[in-house]
């Protein structure tokens, strides 16, 4: 008695080719609209001014040996920042670091002046307030296209001298959200600065 084979309806093949070159082509004209509708960079960071004041400290000493006085060499950055936000959405200033590097490609590095402590270093050095302007905060907002801008005031424990042979000085500005934003504080910046006047007279302690 013959065997009859079991016969099961094939479904009928299909070409998937051009729904695949289909979708490959929708998905490329989207990344091409979000390229082309986003910003290639978080925020425009601008220094527009930078002053610099430096100070050479001399810490008396108790000992009627002479020579034993010890100083110590100190420089303000008053670094003027504008911050234009690119996106579509609220930009939040986090925090104000800062990095100089040396001559030698020694790496120092700096948080920003708190705006708490900006009345005790005004109060120590009279000289800086007149050259201060209104500072840029910390958890400022900046809305979508608009700007923020202000002063940020950088200590480093370097002379004058050390900073004028510098490789690169760079101010880095930490998003919330965004990550570190950096920009360099460059030479053409130092609108008001003479380096061959005189330092402060120095300060005793």
């Amino acid at each position: 008695m013959p065997v009859t084979e079991p016969k099961f309806a094939q479904p009928v093949r299909r070409n998937l080719l051009a729904p695949v070159l289909l979708a490959f082509l929708v998905m490329g004209v989207l990344i091409a609209t979000v390229i082309r509708n986003t910003p290639m960079t978080i925020a425009n960071l601008l220094i527009t001014r930078t002053i610099l004041y430096p100070v050479h400290t001399v810490f008396k000493s108790d000992s009627i040996v002479v020579g034993r006085d010890t100083a110590q060499d100190d420089l303000y950055v008053l670094t003027n920042l504008r911050v234009i936000d690119n996106l579509r959405l609220p930009l939040f200033l986090k925090d104000f670091t800062a990095t100089l590097t040396t001559a030698e490609g020694q790496q120092i590095e700096t948080s920003a002046i708190e705006e708490r402590d900006l009345p005790n270093v005004f109060t120590s050095f009279p000289e800086l307030k007149p050259l201060a302007s209104a500072p840029l905060l910390r958890e400022t907002m900046i809305n979508p296209g608009d700007t923020a801008q202000g002063m940020i005031l950088l200590h480093f424990p370097v002379t004058l001298d050390v900073w004028d042979h510098r490789q690169v000085a760079v101010l880095h500005v930490d998003l919330y959200h965004q990550g570190k934003q950096d920009v360099t504080i460059t030479r053409a910046s130092e609108a008001i600065k003479n380096p061959n006047s005189p330092p402060p007279p120095p300060t005793a302690q």
